[in-house]
């Protein structure tokens, strides 16, 4: 099973970005379908974007579509979220996720590996 490891948080303007990273552990990465989610303060976790084992599969929550792009490289065992266009509603913690069991990662699956999460703050 895979670790994983976010990176790339922190404090920006309203209309800025940022482009978050998820290094994940060990020789299997590919076989991992991908996602991230996000936890804002006081709400639940919600799924932003995921990203099929190939990386030619891409899904995302309707509120990011147009301002976040999901990607991988599979050669160097990472996930990425480049994230556009940021709004004070994007402040949240984001966690990446991996399944191997799944074909596509949605808002109703419950991925088998969690990453810790970093901390996005837009502030406006």
């Amino acid at each position: 099973q895979v670790q994983l490891v976010e990176s790339g948080g922190g404090l920006v303007q309203a209309g800025g970005s940022l482009r978050l990273s998820c290094a994940a552990s060990g020789r299997t990465f590919s076989s991992y379908v991908m996602g991230w989610f996000r936890q804002a303060p006081g709400k639940e976790r919600e799924f932003v974007a995921s990203i099929t084992r190939s990386g030619a599969g891409t899904y995302y929550e309707d509120s990011v579509k147009g301002r976040f792009t999901i990607s991988r490289d599979n050669a160097k065992n990472t996930m990425y979220l480049q994230m556009n266009s940021l709004k004070p509603e994007d402040t949240a913690r984001y966690y990446c996720a991996a399944d191997r069991s799944i074909s596509v990662m949605t808002a109703y699956s419950n991925p088998e590996v969690w990453g810790q999460g970093t901390l996005v703050t837009v502030s406006s």
